[in-house]
């Protein structure tokens, strides 16, 4: 383990990044006493103690080390380091020269800006994906799984973006050490795809969860609407068929929560520090209330989103919409729907591939 400086940030992405590292500096790096002598023991590493790699022995780099994993933590380093666009061939698994351990931000980072960078899909670099065929017509930064397939005897791969449907959960941990710890500590918590969830304050003096994210409350086979896991579900699969056009709901309703929890968060945790000191029990139950309230209303309106869309995007029409409603005509009935059909680059692709097969003719 090595230690980060204050003034950087650092990045895994399910692969050993530590290279070389200090052997006499225990205020700065420990490890294991036997780390180098047991991979010469197993033939991993034959060289001198100075010049052990730990990841080099241990995980040894391939393209799909770098291409599905150094590939997202070059993306989060691009995002806060201008210098870092300089990596994009290791990132693409061209070359094998590694990234440094950790970077120096060219800006501090917020608590929003590490939530939203969770959400990245490699948008406007060399590996952004949403313009090509695979992509669909409404550009999804998506594909479906194997991660590598083949054709012709030829293996090829989909990328493997930092945000990616089959996301469980993923959290931002808060830790402010001048505060009580139940306080101090916060765990920004979302549910499925980082892309398509809300980060919710959760405080790690909590003793009861929601019920919409107890366990036992549905699972993989049993659906319902009463699990976090689900509504978001529901709502994340109905996105991914039509992505440019609903992701923008999506953002609308998270920038929207995230936003009121962020003004919010001053004023719980001043009325929160009161509490604590005169009742640590009432300051903890009064968090824990405020978190399960925020998730329990936050997934009322992520559901009341799915609806919308729903009747929004039926059948592949576009509802018409006046004052914040759907339409309808001088008669009550609902408006002729839109009927916008895909975008130009979609069909230019359908021409070039069947040709004049669709071609209306006159005679």
């Amino acid at each position: 383990a090595v230690r980060i400086p204050d003034d950087c940030v650092s990045a895994h992405a399910n692969q050993a990044r530590i290279q070389q590292f200090p052997l006499d500096d225990p205020d700065n790096c420990i490890y294991s006493p036997d780390v180098i002598s047991f991979a010469r023991e197993k033939g991993y590493y034959s060289g001198s103690d100075e010049n052990f790699s730990f990841a080099q022995a241990y995980a040894p780099i391939d393209f799909g080390a770098l291409r599905f994993c150094e590939a997202r933590v070059w993306s989060f380093f691009n995002h806060v380091n201008k210098d870092m666009a300089g990596y994009v061939s290791y990132a693409k698994g061209e070359t094998t020269d590694p990234m440094p351990l950790y970077i120096k931000p060219d800006n501090k980072l917020s608590m929003r800006d590490v939530q939203n960078y969770m959400r990245d899909h490699y948008e406007d670099t060399e590996l952004d994906w949403r313009n090509e065929y695979g992509a669909g017509p409404f550009n999804s930064p998506y594909r479906w799984s194997p991660l590598t397939w083949e054709v012709d005897s030829v293996e090829y791969c989909n990328e493997r973006p930092i945000s990616t449907q089959q996301t469980g959960f993923s959290f931002v941990s808060q830790s402010r050490s001048w505060l009580p710890n139940e306080i101090g500590g916060i765990l920004w918590f979302g549910i499925d795809d980082a892309a398509q969830s809300v980060y919710y304050p959760i405080y790690v003096g909590n003793t009861t969860m929601p019920k919409e994210m107890e366990v036992g409350n549905g699972d993989l086979l049993n659906f319902t609407w009463e699990s976090a896991f689900w509504i978001h579900n529901w709502v994340s699969n109905m996105v991914y068929d039509r992505y440019s056009d609903k992701i923008v709901h999506v953002q609308e309703l998270q920038d929207k929560l995230e936003s009121s929890f962020e003004t919010n968060q001053p004023e719980i945790e001043k009325e929160a520090l009161a509490l604590y000191e005169t009742s640590k029990t009432e300051a903890l139950s009064f968090l824990n209330d405020y978190s399960n309230t925020n998730v329990t209303e936050g997934l009322k309106e992520w559901k009341k989103m799915g609806e919308y869309m729903m009747v929004k995007y039926l059948d592949g029409v576009v509802k018409k919409e006046e004052n914040g409603k759907f339409k309808r005509n001088e008669y009550g009935e609902p408006a002729s729907p839109d009927r916008p059909g895909y975008p130009n680059e979609h069909y230019r692709k359908v021409i070039e591939e069947t040709g004049d097969k669709y071609k209306v003719r006159f005679y």
